[in-house]
């Protein structure tokens, strides 16, 4: 019987093996792999902007003409020469293959700076505009490609530029945030102008400098709603025994998270710091790639990560850096100074990890630039972005108001 069965089936597979074809062809024609765009990328190019600083906008093209943009930030002085330098590494290759790209400008980088800076800066913004193509190419909202979306919305803190009691103007700005609806805020206490230093180079503060940083805190404690969650940032401009001290004086406030009390490159002395303390440490925004943040949270030396999306290493690179942290069970608070563009790309990545806690906003001075610079409109709802299911990042910038703020001299997307 089963050599009746064998010939049968034998004997079927010979009078049909012509048929074969077509069923392969069949099944090909329906296989994601077959019906994955076929697209190569044809060029590269970029516009400066300054808003909040410098920000580098790059599109990569294809020849099918869909275009994919990103943006890098802060660290991208000289950054339009150095993604020029990796179009000759980009020109002819599969743009859907983001992170085998990364690595291969990444790692050819070895010798010219490529573990962190400039150069990982810049690659940022051809990372990013990498997956808002990948996105556009297969129908799918980038968070989709980073494995899925955890929440629908993004919690944002406002970085407020507004502490200082003495200004008149300073109540008015702040139910200005009141009236956006945010719910977090974030206020900067270092102040190189402060006429209680007594040595413009030495970062010990004295006594008056830190009643004065105290009091600005305690200021805007008090001003805010007691669910508004309040952080404080340092900017890495102080020394051991002043981070030490400003730390313990703010346990009363309960903050959010003190931010780098410390420079970032010494994380001996940031855990020397968290360890003294109640107060929530966070540092992250002057790391690079996940090696940067690999001994922060070895050393146990802060309690909250703030990568920056826009110039760590792009989207994944900040999905590898949130996970590792989350073996930690370390939180995400992404920095962001970025424009509605790169703002967006940063939402992606936040909604599709564990353990992502609030975002930056950082344009209250902006705000007509900010509410013109994507055909969208303001994607901002007090306080919250939701997060589009459009393809790609879901923003496309209105390129006559984001012309109000470019570079002057510089080029615009030019071939």
């Amino acid at each position: 019987m089963k050599r009746r069965m064998l010939l049968s089936v034998a004997g079927g597979a010979l009078t049909g093996a012509v048929s074969l074809r077509g069923l392969s062809a069949a099944v090909q024609s329906v296989s994601s792999q077959s019906r994955r765009p076929k697209l190569k990328i044809t060029d590269v190019r970029t516009a400066q902007i300054r808003a909040h600083g410098l920000q580098l906008h790059v599109r990569v093209y294809t020849d099918q003409g869909l275009v994919g943009h990103g943006e890098a930030t802060d660290a991208v002085v000289g950054g339009a020469s150095l993604v020029a330098g990796f179009r000759r590494l980009l020109i002819g290759q599969d743009p859907l293959n983001v992170d085998a790209l990364f690595e291969r400008i990444r790692t050819m980088g070895i010798f010219a700076g490529a573990q962190g800076g400039q150069y990982v800066a810049a690659l940022s913004g051809v990372e990013i505009a990498l997956w808002d193509l990948a996105g556009k190419a297969l129908g799918l909202p980038v968070y989709q490609l980073l494995g899925g979306k955890m929440r629908d919305r993004i919690r944002l803190y406002c970085d407020s530029q507004t502490e200082d009691p003495d200004d008149p103007l300073t109540r008015q700005r702040i139910q200005q945030i009141k009236d956006l609806g945010f719910t977090a805020v974030k206020i900067d206490v270092d102040d190189a102008a402060d006429p209680m230093r007594w040595d413009k180079v030495n970062w010990t503060a004295s006594n008056a400098e830190i009643n004065r940083m105290v009091r600005k805190v305690e200021f805007m404690r008090q001003s805010l709603d007691s669910r508004v969650d309040l952080a404080v940032d340092m900017h890495g401009r102080y020394d051991l025994p002043t981070a030490k001290r400003m730390a313990a004086e703010l346990e009363q406030f309960k903050l959010l998270w003190l931010e780098e009390p410390v420079p970032a490159e010494n994380v001996d002395v940031l855990a020397d710091v968290r360890h003294s303390t109640k107060t929530p440490i966070c540092v992250g925004e002057n790391l690079f790639l996940r090696h940067g943040f690999r001994e922060v949270l070895e050393k146990r030396a802060a309690d909250i990560l703030m990568p920056d999306v826009q110039k760590c290493g792009g989207l994944l690179e900040t999905r590898k850096i949130a996970d590792m942290a989350h073996t930690y069970y370390v939180p995400v608070a992404p920095h962001c100074v970025v424009s509605p563009v790169g703002t967006m790309a940063s939402c992606h990545v936040c909604a599709a990890i564990p353990n992502f806690l609030v975002l930056e906003w950082h344009w209250m001075p902006r705000l007509e630039l900010w509410r013109d610079f994507v055909k969208e409109g303001d994607i901002i709802e007090k306080g919250f972005i939701a997060i589009p299911d459009r393809p790609g990042l879901g923003v496309e910038m209105n390129e006559e108001a984001a012309r109000r703020a470019q570079v002057p001299g510089t080029p615009w997307f030019a071939p």
